[in-house]
């Protein structure tokens, strides 16, 4: 029987952020899985692995609840955090972007798992924005990277949805049109059950708009000066709600360029029908920029022989998915437990 009990974690600027552990109340240990084309790896029963889960935009702990009942059943453990303004999380009184979820959200959470719970090994499985703001948070917080022990990444780009003059008009109109409503209409485009703002969203628009992956609060001055790990959520809190009006030389720091520092073994998962929020070459660039030779891409399509060409939801979310896409998860959890 899957109970799901609710757990909120006080963020350094004020908000309530809402921690699901979903566990099974029948203690069966993890099963042996089966092997797959994705990596080639010998999977045995292991000890019960912590798994920290986390959606994107206009999502909740929905997106990631099937997932995570599927891990728990075979005797892992799992966390899911719900970002500020989503699910049961504290509705944010200030504006906020993808950074401040990344910087404070997920701060709170990792320091609740190291700090008070005393986790001694963690694995992350994220969708969409979510594997963006885990990027952000490491670069942020080193001292955390040698802390997991993996990362399964669904559908997760900053700076590579524009690849084309198309792309480039579809990204533009977007902004345009969020900027004019001041919002995306989530539910009646049924991209979700959470609205997100213009100021949200415009960070994303412009990351790949201008195939950057700046920060909107942190300067390049911060990391040269060692001082990014413990000035980070400080210069957030000051400059969170100023304006981006970035020039190009405003000295922001650009993400993009210190991903490699995130060691840990990623496994990227892309979809073939995600055109406009991930595409696949979004994903590749993104999966790229952590420069890790033996980290594992891999694309989900029907000419590879797949179930589904997949969606940006449905990669995530189907019963395709739950057949073909959460074992290979469950592998190279498997494969990399402590």
């Amino acid at each position: 029987m899957m109970t799901q009990t609710l757990n909120l974690v006080m963020t350094k600027d004020g908000e309530q952020i809402a921690v699901w552990k979903i566990e099974n109340s029948v203690k069966n240990g993890a099963k042996k899985t089966t092997k797959t084309d994705t990596f080639n790896a010998k999977h045995a029963v292991v000890k019960a692995q912590n798994i920290f889960l986390t959606h994107g935009t206009f999502s909740d702990k929905q997106t990631c609840l099937k997932i995570a009942e599927y891990l728990a059943s075979i005797g892992h453990q799992c966390y899911i955090m719900e970002w500020r303004g989503h699910g049961d999380s504290s509705i944010p009184k200030e504006k906020f972007n993808f950074e401040t979820v990344a910087t404070y959200d997920y701060e709170a959470t990792f320091r609740y798992f190291f700090e008070e719970l005393k986790l001694n090994n963690l694995h992350c499985v994220t969708h969409s924005g979510g594997g963006v703001g885990l990027a952000m948070f490491l670069i942020q917080n080193p001292r955390y990277i040698d802390k997991i022990n993996s990362a399964s990444i669904f559908a997760c780009q900053s700076f590579g949805a524009v690849s084309n003059p198309v792309s480039y008009t579809k990204i533009l109109t977007a902004k345009l049109l969020t900027r004019l409503f001041g919002y995306i209409p989530a539910k009646r485009l049924k991209l979700g059950p959470f609205n997100e703002s213009y100021y949200t969203m415009n960070q994303w628009f412009d990351w790949n708009l201008q195939k950057n992956f700046k920060s909107s609060f942190i300067k390049q001055s911060d990391v040269d000066n060692n001082e990014l790990d413990k000035n980070a959520i400080n210069k957030g809190i000051t400059r969170q709600n100023t304006t981006q009006k970035h020039t190009a030389d405003d000295n922001y720091f650009d993400y993009r360029q210190h991903m490699p520092m995130i060691t840990i073994p990623i496994y990227a998962i892309s979809a073939k029908g995600d055109n406009f929020i991930s595409p696949t070459s979004g994903c590749q660039l993104f999966f790229d920029a952590f420069g890790n030779s033996t980290n594992v891409f891999r694309e989900y399509s029907l000419s590879r022989g797949d179930l589904d060409d997949y969606t940006h939801s449905r990669i995530m979310i189907s019963r395709n998915a739950a057949t073909e896409v959460w074992p290979t998860v469950v592998a190279w959890i498997e494969q990399h437990a402590s």
